[in-house]
C-alpha cells in the first residue's frame, strides 16, 4: 500500500491524505494547554489519592459524598441527595443499598410522604463518620499542600465554581 493510501486508510472520513493537513496539525494545541485535559488529569490525581487514603475504610468517593450529605442534614430524601450529587435514581438506590448493608446509613419512611424515604446515619454510621473525617482531613491536607496552601485551594475552588456554574 502506498504512503498516501495508508494516510487515507488512517482517516477514512476524508478523501484528503493526512500528510496534506500538516498546516492544520500545526494548529493543534499542546495537551497541557487544554483545560479539559488538565482538569481530568488533576481529577484523576486527586481521586487516586482519595482511593489510596480510604482503602482501609473501603469507601469510594460517591459513598463519602452521600454519607457527608446525610451527616450534614439528616432526613433528606433519597431524591434530594441524588440530585445534589448528579447521581441517577437507579444508581443511587444501589449505592444506598450498599451503605445499608454496611450498617452506616438507613432509609426511614418519611412521616410526611409514606412513598418516600428519608436518609439517616445509624449509630455505627456516626462512629464511622468520625473515622471518615480523620482520613479525609489527611487527604485534604495533602492536596492543599500540593496546591501551595489554602489560598490557592480557595482560588481553585472559585475557578471550578465558575466552570460548573456554581459561582
Amino acid at each position: 500500500m502506498a504512503l498516501e493510501d495508508e494516510a487515507m486508510a488512517a482517516n477514512p472520513e476524508t478523501s484528503v491524505p493526512l500528510a496534506s493537513n500538516s498546516e492544520d496539525i500545526s494548529q493543534l494545541p499542546e495537551m497541557s494547554s487544554i483545560v479539559g485535559y488538565v482538569l481530568r488529569r488533576a481529577q484523576l490525581s486527586v481521586f487516586q489519592d482519595f482511593i489510596e487514603s480510604f482503602t482501609e475504610l473501603k469507601l469510594r468517593p460517591a459513598e463519602f459524598s452521600v454519607l457527608n450529605l446525610i451527616a450534614q442534614r439528616p432526613g433528606q430524601k433519597q431524591s434530594e441527595i441524588a440530585e445534589q450529587l448528579g447521581i441517577k435514581r437507579a444508581n443511587f438506590v444501589a449505592l444506598m443499598d450498599g451503605l445499608e448493608r454496611r450498617g452506616v446509613a438507613e432509609r426511614r419512611k418519611s412521616p410526611e410522604d409514606k412513598r418516600s424515604h428519608s436518609l439517616h446515619l445509624t449509630v455505627e454510621g456516626e462512629r464511622f463518620i468520625s473515622e471518615m473525617l480523620s482520613v479525609w482531613n489527611a487527604h485534604e491536607q495533602r492536596i492543599i499542600r500540593r496546591l501551595g496552601g489554602e489560598a490557592e485551594r480557595d482560588k481553585l475552588i472559585e475557578l471550578l465554581g465558575r466552570l460548573s456554574g456554581q459561582d
